[in-house]
């Protein structure tokens, strides 16, 4: 039997172990890839927590060099459901910030330091416990500059000569992420993790920034193969980034894409989701009010501060009994990739979300569930206490998620970049037809006018402008055609991106050696 080791900073089937998209890969594709007849193992740091997960059991304790001395972490073994073995390596240092803490955003004078030091311990702690089994994987599967120093400790520390014979891939979830560090001079450097390591700089520097190290750079240049999350990204990160236009590209990297493309190392395989257990009716408008209502109050006991929780409950309790003419719905991260394009304006030009709820007034009920930068968290309450049609429920709740995307008439994902996506498949395969920015995976997976409806433009602001005509568009076709409507929302449900599919593209394009 095959195997294959996936190293992430996250793991969505554990509790408490995702943050977004990286997680549901990390959780879904595995689960394929046991059923394509491979074992699969997932590890992941603890961060003080994963590693006490109801089951888990102690494996080993191993020894590891790091920042001039040796540390002890310990590795664990977490149990799901199904055939994936869960391995999560403890060490006080995965814990620093806080217990379950997977990111850190405190560094603003010096960015990436807490983590990268983190997941640079994590990263040789893996190494150090790959090397320890009696059976080597034949694939180490690596997501995000997270996981991306295994390939410099595995091939520039002589101590794990032995997994340089390992193959490896290094899958790009997202560009704008690259984690990088000074060489030397910092206590969060290349230098001060590794004090014995001779690399070849050429081949771990930052393109532009030759006396830092970029993980992610390292890895694309490192790994014996490259992939994205879906084909039209992979063609995106190989062009230029341009501000101007609103295009995100390679970020400084597209050289080294370009290299790996016409090497042959570059592929991109469209992610997918399960289709399973999605019976049942829509739920009905007394039920999704009362969910978000039982949900602000929880995150309220939690945060009884928080002025977007006591504004949504406000907004909710004064929602109309009735179901409004259209639904809209939004789920995502309020990162600048996800939340520019909805809130892109100032209180003397209205946002996007802004228009659209303006001219839907009491025809629509908007809900947006998510939170993600401060300064994004902080305009979206903004903009919600201007619109009584609005509810911005600020966090993520597993509990909330799939039934609005099962109870929202239309979805709204005016990403700026978006390498694959999950949330538009979530959508359509509930029926609820998308809005979207004809970008990455997005592109690859909506039909415009057919599974639902795309967007584009030459610069951010057309983009914005072409969004909400788009939005305003779909739901006059709603209002005014309700046989089209449900033939699109029809396409959209039976559209298929499968898991099996993805897992069977990733052995062959990925895993085998002559692919």
């Amino acid at each position: 039997m095959h195997s294959v080791l996936f190293l992430a900073a996250e793991n969505g089937a554990l509790p408490g172990g995702k943050v977004g998209g990286v997680g549901d890969v990390v959780r879904d594709l595995p689960k394929a890839l046991t059923q394509a007849g491979w074992r699969v193992r997932v590890a992941t740091p603890s961060y003080g927590t994963l590693h006490r997960l109801s089951g888990s059991r102690p494996l080993t304790t191993l020894p590891v060099a790091f920042r001039g001395e040796q540390l002890d972490f310990e590795v664990w073994s977490v149990p799901t459901d199904g055939d994936v073995e869960n391995i999560v390596l403890h060490h006080a240092l995965f814990e620093e910030q806080g217990p379950g803490r997977i990111y850190f955003g405190g560094d603003a004078d010096r960015p990436f330091a807490t983590d990268a030091t983190k997941f640079a311990l994590f990263s040789v702690a893996a190494a150090s416990w790959v090397r320890s089994l009696e059976e080597l994987p034949d694939v180490v599967h690596l997501h995000d500059w997270h996981a991306a120093m295994y390939l410099p400790v595995t091939k520039y520390l002589d101590e794990f000569a032995s997994l340089r014979s390992i193959r490896t891939v290094f899958t790009i979830h997202n560009l704008a992420y690259q984690g990088t560090r000074p060489l030397d001079g910092d206590a969060s450097s290349l230098k001060a993790w590794f004090p014995e390591m001779a690399p070849d700089v050429g081949a771990v520097c930052d393109p532009e920034h030759t006396d830092c190290i970029n993980p992610m750079a390292a890895a694309i240049r490192l790994a014996d193969k490259v992939s994205t999350v879906s084909p039209t990204y992979a063609e995106e990160i190989c062009r230029p980034s341009n501000p101007a236009t609103g295009f995100i590209g390679g970020e400084g990297l597209e050289g080294l894409l370009q290299t790996a493309r016409d090497e042959g190392r570059l592929s991109g395989v469209l992610n997918g989701c399960f289709y399973t257990g999605l019976g049942g009716r829509r739920p009905g408008w007394q039920r999704i009010i009362a969910l978000i209502e039982e949900q602000l109050r929880d995150w309220q006991s939690d945060a009884p501060a928080n002025e977007a929780h006591k504004l949504a409950l406000e907004r909710v309790t004064a929602l109309p009994k009735r179901r409004p003419r259209h639904v809209i719905t939004s789920i995502g991260r309020l990162v600048e990739q996800k939340a520019t394009l909805l809130l892109l304006g100032d209180t003397a030009d209205n946002s996007p979300i802004e228009r659209i709820a303006e001219r839907c007034g009491r025809d629509a009920a908007i809900f947006i569930l998510g939170s993600g930068d401060a300064a994004f968290e902080q305009r979206m309450l903004e903009v919600a206490r201007r619109l009584p049609n609005l509810v911005f429920l600020c966090g993520y709740s597993e509990v909330l998620a799939d039934p609005l995307y099962h109870a929202g008439d239309l979805f709204l994902m005016p990403s700026s970049f978006e390498p694959c996506g999950i949330s538009q498949m979530l959508a359509m395969r509930r029926g609820q037809p998308v809005v979207a920015h004809r970008v990455g995976g997005l592109g690859d997976t909506i039909d415009d006018n057919e599974t639902g409806f795309l967007f584009d433009g030459a610069t951010p602001g057309e983009q914005t402008d072409a969004f909400v005509d788009t939005t305003l568009r779909a739901l006059d076709l709603r209002a005014d055609d309700p046989l089209r409507w449900q033939e699109i929302q029809n396409a959209a449900a039976e559209k298929r991106f499968d898991w099996a599919s993805a897992a069977q593209a990733t052995i062959k394009r990925l895993y085998t050696r002559h692919a």
